[in-house]
């Protein structure tokens, strides 16, 4: 019995600054997510025809704007939520504001078809991108879109 409990009740205390392992975070898939959600609304807006194949193309365009506007929500909230820690937050103030801004976007994008909205998630991606990585001394890795 006191083998059991000795294997249930940890004997050191371990710590981390984040809840995942250091490298594990990265802003990328939600800059992909993002792009994703951009490319599927210009190519509704694009979209003409109401016949039935154009019909199922254009609710797969909004099946996988609205997926992808989720994971890059989700993306975003992960980093927002686990990464970023309070040094973070004085050294870019605005971070709380850009991160509730690009979750309000990528909502937005979900119910609504706009290029203009999903450029400006991409566009909010950037920010976070740059944040992110100014915040492990890394000002060497670019923001590429595949735009």
């Amino acid at each position: 019995m006191n083998f059991i409990k000795g294997l249930l009740r940890p004997s050191q205390v371990a710590s981390a600054h984040c809840d995942g392992p250091c490298g594990v975070y990265d802003p990328a898939s939600a800059r992909i997510a993002a792009e994703a959600v951009l490319s599927m609304a210009k190519k509704l807006v694009a979209l003409e025809g109401n016949d039935l194949a154009t019909e199922n193309t254009r609710s797969r365009y909004i099946a996988i704007k609205e997926e992808q506007a989720q994971v890059a929500k989700t993306e975003l909230l992960i980093l927002w939520t686990d990464y970023f820690k309070p040094p973070h937050l004085e050294a870019n103030p605005e971070i709380h504001n850009i991160f509730w801004n690009a979750a309000k976007l990528c909502s937005q994008n979900k119910v609504e078809v706009s290029v203009d909205a999903a450029q400006a998630l991409v566009d909010t991606c950037e920010q976070v991108h740059n944040i992110f990585w100014a915040s492990k001394s890394r000002d060497d890795v670019s923001f590429y879109t595949a735009g």
